[in-house]
């Protein structure tokens, strides 16, 4: 139930009797949240385009520079599920708000860093404003939108982090050239600032249970998933493309923790993630399903600026310009996507988007060695609408069936299944790439070989969205659980 501190004209909206905002100040919502949403997509997509730079400027390596970006990577991955829970209990619009104020002052940090350490350190914190705008962004449509218009509201989401992502790179490269290297930090203090404004003028203020009746806070639990996530991360990115005996051992480190985990939450008497979550075949299904869908579009990512380059030549600016066909597809795609979901029903609309990126992935393993450039667009076409489809009815799915004072834990629960797929598809779908082209270092094999190691990687990723889909529809014969967890 939301409550009202100001006069429905000042900054507060009317909320109707089941605690939803009223329709006039939906729009203003959305948009609050999509600007949060920009933010951290931004945030991940903008750096990348300057290591090269940032190298240079600090005299390092180029292995020490990627750790502005793993730094950024972890602490999200880390703390999402955490902040999320946090903001079940002491207010997600709060929360927001400070999540939004600490990326802000981080991007600040980051501009004004003399050393890489610094520089570093700042990202990380800025990655934990990062995880609490991801995690709460979601958990808010619930607050703020009427359930018949989740998906477009997931869909919009989507779009904004599409933009965020097709943007980054562009963005930063102009940034870089005109401005230098601090410039594609310091942009974020002014879309922070909106962003902040936009959400303390807007966003729904929920009222509190009281502080004898709330939950308490699973600090060991959220420590012990948040160093268990972060070693997992590592183990998944650390070697450069190489699996070796040090990320065995992180590997083996995180699956104990995990264990470990579980035993303190089944003792919790508050605990971070009840674990009756996971016997909802329903919920399960869509966390596993997201993280494999996260696995082939990191392929996507991987793959394609190699095979674009080394097997059919294109320049360095060319691979930019295709690369970015992708997120503006996506960005296209996301609110049509949304309002798909309200129209037809989640359910039927995951299967559609299954459908469709196993044929994308199946189009990208044959019609780019059939017809070159022009094959590779057209996959990249049928695959990205796909990937939207199931993203906004996936989301919708859980978000739809979820407890109010769980949203925020479930919200980053979703927000970690694509995290995991993501890093998790670097590595593993780099290894396969590896593997199907029978070369030791791609970067410097044949044109053939490439261009095999391509047909190969996404022969597999057709073969994980089939899995994908089989999860998805054996999960269909089981009642959705979610809504009816006891505390």
């Amino acid at each position: 139930m939301l409550s009202q501190s100001k006069p429905p004209d000042a900054n507060s909206h009317p909320a109707q009797p089941d605690g939803v905002v009223q329709k006039p100040a939906i729009r203003w919502v959305l948009l609050s949240l999509s600007l949060s949403m920009l933010l951290s997509s931004l945030g991940t997509s903008i750096t990348n385009v300057a290591l090269p730079t940032l190298a240079q400027v600090f005299h390092v390596s180029f292995q020490s520079v990627q750790w502005v970006v793993l730094a950024y990577l972890l602490a999200i991955t880390a703390l999402i599920v955490g902040v999320g829970r946090l903001g079940d209990i002491l207010g997600r619009r709060r929360l927001l708000l400070a999540g939004i104020a600490l990326f802000t002052v981080a991007s600040v940090l980051c501009g004004a860093a003399p050393s890489l350490r610094l520089l570093i350190a700042a990202r990380a914190v800025q990655g934990l404003g990062a995880a609490i705008m991801m995690a709460l962004t979601m958990a808010l449509v619930g607050e703020a939108v009427p359930k018949e218009k989740t998906g477009s509201a997931m869909g919009l989401l989507g779009t904004m982090s599409a933009v965020g992502t097709a943007l980054g790179p562009t963005l930063g490269g102009v940034l870089i050239a005109r401005l230098g290297w601090q410039a594609i930090f310091l942009v974020n203090i002014p879309l922070g600032m909106l962003s902040l404004g936009f959400a303390y003028r807007f966003l729904p203020i929920a009222r509190l249970e009281p502080t004898s009746q709330r939950a308490g806070f699973d600090a060991l639990g959220t420590l012990l998933l948040a160093l268990t996530l972060a070693v997992y991360a590592l183990a998944m990115t650390m070697g450069h493309g190489r699996f070796g005996a040090f990320n065995a051992a992180l590997l083996v480190v995180a699956v104990f923790g995990m264990g470990l985990f579980v035993l303190v939450e089944a003792r919790a008497a508050s605990p971070l993630i009840r674990l009756s979550m996971f016997r909802d075949p329903g919920f399960s299904a869509s966390l596993t399903t997201n993280a494999m869908v996260s696995t082939v579009m990191m392929a996507t990512l991987l793959v394609g600026p190699f095979y674009l380059s080394r097997a059919l030549g294109l320049n360095a600016t060319q691979v930019g310009i295709v690369m970015s066909i992708g997120p503006c597809i996506s960005a296209l795609s996301g609110v049509i996507a949304g309002r798909l979901v309200d129209r037809w029903g989640a359910p039927l609309i995951v299967m559609l988007g299954l459908v469709e990126m196993i044929v994308g992935a199946i189009a990208l393993s044959v019609l780019a060695s059939w017809f070159g450039l022009a094959g590779y667009m057209a996959a990249i076409v049928v695959l990205t609408p796909g990937y939207q489809l199931f993203q906004a009815a996936n989301n919708t799915a859980v978000m739809s069936d979820t407890r109010p004072d769980q949203r925020g834990v479930t919200s980053g629960l979703l927000s970690l299944s694509r995290n995991l797929g993501l890093v998790t598809g670097a590595s593993v779908m780099g290894a396969v790439f590896a593997f199907g082209s029978a070369e030791a270092d791609v970067a410097t094999a044949s044109p053939q070989a490439v261009a095999a190691g391509m047909r190969f990687t996404f022969a597999v990723a057709a073969g994980l969205m089939v899995v994908a889909l089989t999860i998805a529809v054996g999960s269909r014969r089981a009642p959705s659980a979610i809504c009816a967890h006891k505390v």
